[in-house]
């Protein structure tokens, strides 16, 4: 089976957003929760604030202890969540309660997938309601196993590119990809930064004369002047280290779920501001 074929799989809750905004002629708005964070039960209500206050679709995170792309904002908040005991079963289990809210992927390193068993980790997330995952460091040479699986399962699977992603491998992985592609805008890890880095939207534009499938920009995106920037040339605008900032700030669990909700808000109203200005 060739590495980049991608056989008609019925569409998921996230290629239905993805078409429904692409007419709208409006971005996505994607939010990032480690699982477990600030604790199992109190995840699943931070994210129910975020859904509420106008994020389109979810990532969870699979708190891992290697964390490699992740900046120490998110790396704190994972390392959190290992602490207090959280194991995949939890990952799912916050899958199937807010899925039905909100297209929702789990982005985590390879290393968890093949220890809980590539078939019975795409199986369990699609029975959850999921739509797909996000894999950092799975390139597309050593995907062969779970291209199938996720074909199997109707799944979508999210490869990264990255500003220094040649042009030969970008055109495998926009093939390889399903759901939409991750643009990370910069070298580095995860974290806010106070400016968008200048080769994000060169990125996407590099991305988009390879293919047209949606490209959702992640890495550094945390005010809502820079996700109007984003939402000005991509499909998606991830926010991650922002909302948990936004929790780790908050003096009790009440006031993160208001600023997080707030936060979702301003994110919210900037990318649909962008879109009417159009």
């Amino acid at each position: 089976m060739s590495l980049n074929s991608t056989q008609e799989l019925p569409a998921t809750s996230l290629d239905q957003l993805f078409a429904k905004l692409g007419s709208e002629k409006r971005a996505a708005l994607i939010g990032f929760m480690p699982a477990g964070f600030p604790t199992q039960e109190g995840c699943i209500e931070i994210i129910k604030a975020m859904i509420d206050g106008g994020v389109d679709a979810v990532e969870i995170g699979f708190p891992y202890s290697d964390p490699v792309m992740d900046g120490p904002v998110i790396q704190a908040a994972s390392e959190q969540s290992l602490r207090q005991g959280t194991k995949a079963r939890d990952v799912m289990e916050i899958v199937g309660a807010v899925s039905s809210l909100a297209p929702t992927l789990i982005m985590t390193y390879w290393n968890p997938i093949e220890r809980y068993g590539v078939e019975k980790f795409v199986s369990d997330l699609v029975s959850q309601g999921g739509s797909g995952t996000i894999t950092p460091d799975l390139t597309v040479e050593e995907s062969a196993q779970w291209i199938e699986s996720t074909n199997d399962h109707g799944a979508n699977r999210v490869f990264v590119v990255a500003l220094s992603t040649s042009p030969d491998r970008l055109v495998r992985v926009a093939e390889a990809s399903t759901g939409f592609i991750y643009a990370a805008s910069l070298m580095g890890v995860t974290g806010t930064r106070t400016s968008m880095s200048a080769g994000a939207r060169d990125l996407v534009e590099r991305i988009r004369a390879v293919t047209s499938k949606p490209v959702a920009v992640g890495l550094g995106v945390s005010t809502p002047e820079q996700a109007r920037e984003v939402a000005s040339y991509a499909d998606g605008v991830i926010v991650g280290s922002a909302f948990i900032k936004a929790i780790a700030e908050s003096a009790s669990h009440e006031e993160a779920l208001h600023r997080v909700k707030e936060l979702a808000q301003s994110l919210s109203a900037a990318i649909k501001e962008e879109a009417m200005n159009r």
